[in-house]
């Protein structure tokens, strides 16, 4: 009876791993969906000026409208997370970001427009915090830091999505048809993510195993007063903030401009080297998330690692000599791309420090700092530059001046990192 009872067990959590796996994939899709949907503005900007005469506020309103909605959506997606669950949560907003991605194909303004890239942004808001959901639940807490990073990577495929194959599809069907055409695909994956993925394992059938079922909304935001009440939820918070907002800011935008501008660099060049600072971000999610969990057994070490580290780039950019190469340019903003990838292992941090059940609030409010720092670094940068050097607010001048700026605010916050918790060592492992 044991033995039978040991291959029963057995079977079901081989039938566990491969479920999981599975649900881990549709999930990623999802992600990467989301990043696709981030980036896609930039390489059909040129259509809509001059389909539809957008001014650069405008254009620059359009694009915005989609972070700002993402990063408002993410406390009450963290509701919904822990108290609906996650399949229900993603699959409902999903069908939301299918109906924004139509509204925009069919845009014949900037508010109509704008509109439906709020749309994305609610509906795209929950599907890399759903995932991390997942993986709490269908893993072991152990391989948290790892598969997460392993999803940040994959999200890379749709910023990359955005960029070359985007153009060749619009130029083949035209930017309206190719978002019908992915708002078509957003609602095939909606249905396909809603009949394969379970909110949590099966395994009642299993002896000594019980499913427990979701606390209720007015428990999820009993428990919130204690996530918001701990020091280490706002030094994550604040750490993420800058972090975040100052790489994604250079990447979707300042880069450019500095190597064009000030190291005049080709175009061609300009973009190998984003490239190069994407595939950074891709080598180093996966990289930093295997050495918290197996390697150093920290989150504190990698953490503040990469934020150094990241201020170190810059700090190089500040004093680089004016003959510098495209080669030295590479090798710096490559390792821009890896350090910050560390940024990551901040999400496993957060969710070690709360209980199972309220990890998707802990995660999304995280990620609410996270997306708003994109739009206050993008537009601060902008503003700074502006007022530091009206006139020349994208000479060489201008740049030294913002990268100090992101230079101090990350050696401020590696400081403060300092002074949260570890929770890797001391993690009850289940």
């Amino acid at each position: 009876m044991n033995i039978k009872t040991s291959l029963l067990s057995s079977y079901f959590i081989k039938l566990k791993s491969f479920r999981g796996l599975l649900i881990l994939i549709v999930a990623g899709i999802l992600f990467i969906l989301s990043q696709f949907y981030r980036s896609s503005v930039a390489v059909i900007a040129p259509n809509l000026i001059q389909d539809l005469g957008l001014d650069a506020w405008e254009l620059s309103t359009v694009s915005a409208s989609f972070f700002y909605a993402f990063a408002l959506m993410q406390i009450p997606v963290g509701i919904f997370l822990d108290s609906i669950g996650p399949r229900i949560t993603m699959t409902l907003l999903t069908f939301i970001a299918a109906a924004g991605a139509l509204l925009f194909s069919m845009g014949e303004s900037y508010y109509s427009l704008s509109i439906g890239r709020v749309l994305l942004g609610i509906g795209m808001a929950c599907n890399f915090m759903g995932t991390l959901k997942l993986i709490t639940i269908w893993f072991k807490p152990q391989l948290f830091a790892t598969l997460s990073a392993v999803i940040v990577s994959a999200g890379t495929a749709g910023n990359i999505a955005a960029a070359t194959p985007l153009v060749i599809m619009v130029q083949a069907l035209g930017w309206r048809n190719s978002f019908m055409t992915m708002a078509g695909l957003t609602c095939f994956m909606a249905a396909i993510f809603f009949l394969l993925v379970s909110d949590r394992p099966d395994t009642r059938i299993i002896p000594g195993q019980q499913s427990s079922s979701p606390p209720k909304v007015k428990d999820t935001l009993k428990r919130a007063r204690s996530l918001f009440s701990r020091r280490d939820f706002w030094i994550i918070s604040f750490s993420t903030f800058c972090r975040y907002g100052i790489y994604a800011s250079v990447q979707a935008l300042w880069a450019g401009p500095y190597l064009m501008k000030v190291k005049g660099l080709s175009g061609i060049t300009t973009g190998n080297i984003l490239l190069l600072m994407s595939l950074g971000m891709i080598i180093g999610s996966p990289l930093s998330g295997y050495l918290s969990d197996n390697i150093f057994k920290s989150r504190k070490k990698i953490i503040i690692s990469g934020i150094c580290g990241m201020a170190l780039i810059l700090w190089s950019l500040v004093f680089l000599p004016g003959g510098a190469g495209k080669v030295t340019l590479s090798i710096l903003f490559f390792c821009f791309g890896l350090f910050s990838s560390s940024g990551q292992v901040m999400y496993a941090h957060i969710k070690e420090q709360v209980p199972l059940e309220n990890a998707g609030m802990a995660m999304t409010a995280i990620n609410f700092f996270t997306m708003a720092g994109v739009a206050v670094f993008l537009q601060g940068l902008g503003s700074l530059m502006n007022s530091l050097y009206p006139g020349l607010s994208l000479g060489g001048q201008a740049f030294r001046g913002a990268f100090i700026f992101c230079s101090i605010c990350l050696t401020v916050i590696g400081v403060i990192y300092t002074f949260t918790s570890e929770t890797l060592t001391s993690e009850k492992r289940r």
